[in-house]
């Protein structure tokens, strides 16, 4: 097992790229702590983790909230001893009041705090925490998830692209700075990966006209698919293990290729 007595956050881990993260985590021998503000969710990848006879932790959690990041990674070292991964998962495209807004002058200023608060300032805080557990163990792995709409954005998101962007920005910075103490920090672009994320774009449509969209935006790609949970987290896996011992300050899009484009038929 690659990752055999290490103990990973997983933040956002309850359901999407994030329980396939943890769940990868966990068949490689990790302790996973799945941090989240869905309790149902969390607790069922948990309950699919330790049925495949892993071992696990929920711990709510808010990553905007410095207390509550505080607290979940008290929790974390107080269960299993230590930190050595942590990946910051947890993000979201939708703004204050639930609200979706895609243009530069629609978006309301709670909107744009919210947003950027989860997709950025949530992954400070949480490395803000894990960094002196991680140096007290002689090193760590930290993953951040962005979105290749940090550099390729597929339609208008600003305050989400621009939040993406800051998460590459935060991980080269760490990346000197922590890689003296051993812990080496990477980021992920995902491209289209069906997840949760599209089900407000996609709420009222039936089944054939979901299957539709999906279909459509994988022949986007070179590989003519969309993209699933589990290839987030075979290259998490690959981040946070041994394989990958001289790697940091290293942005990977997983994006079927985007955004290159498809040949011609």
């Amino acid at each position: 097992m690659m990752l055999q007595d290490k103990v990973a956050i997983v933040t956002g881990g309850a359901k999407g790229m994030g329980s396939a993260i943890a769940k990868r985590f966990a068949q490689e021998g990790a302790k996973v702590v799945i941090a989240d503000i869905s309790m149902a969710e969390a607790n069922e990848t948990l309950a699919e983790i330790q049925a495949g006879g892993g071992e696990g932790l929920v711990c709510e959690c808010d990553v905007t909230s410095s207390d509550s990041v505080r607290e979940m990674v008290a929790a974390t070292v107080d269960r299993f001893g230590g930190l050595d991964i942590l990946v910051n998962n947890a993000g979201s495209i939708v703004g204050a009041k639930g609200t979706t807004p895609n243009s530069v002058t629609a978006i309301s200023e709670d909107s744009w705090d919210r947003v950027v608060d989860l997709n950025l300032k949530g992954g400070f805080l949480c490395a803000k925490e894990a960094v002196p557990h991680m140096k007290s163990r002689g090193g760590g792995r930290i993953v951040n998830i962005s979105s290749l709409g940090a550099i390729h954005p597929p339609a208008p998101q600003p305050h989400y692209h621009a939040a993406k962007a800051g998460v590459l920005g935060l991980t080269y910075d760490m990346a000197c700075e922590l890689g003296p103490h051993g812990i080496q920090v990477n980021a992920i672009m995902p491209g289209p990966i069906r997840t949760p994320f599209y089900d407000g774009i996609l709420a009222g449509k039936s089944d054939e006209e979901v299957e539709g969209f999906f279909k459509m935006l994988g022949s986007l790609c070179p590989l003519q698919r969309m993209g699933t949970p589990e290839d987030i987290a075979g290259v998490a896996l690959f981040l946070v293990s041994d394989l990958s011992s001289y790697v940091t300050g290293v942005v990977i899009p997983v994006s079927g290729g985007l955004p290159l484009q498809p040949s011609a038929h």
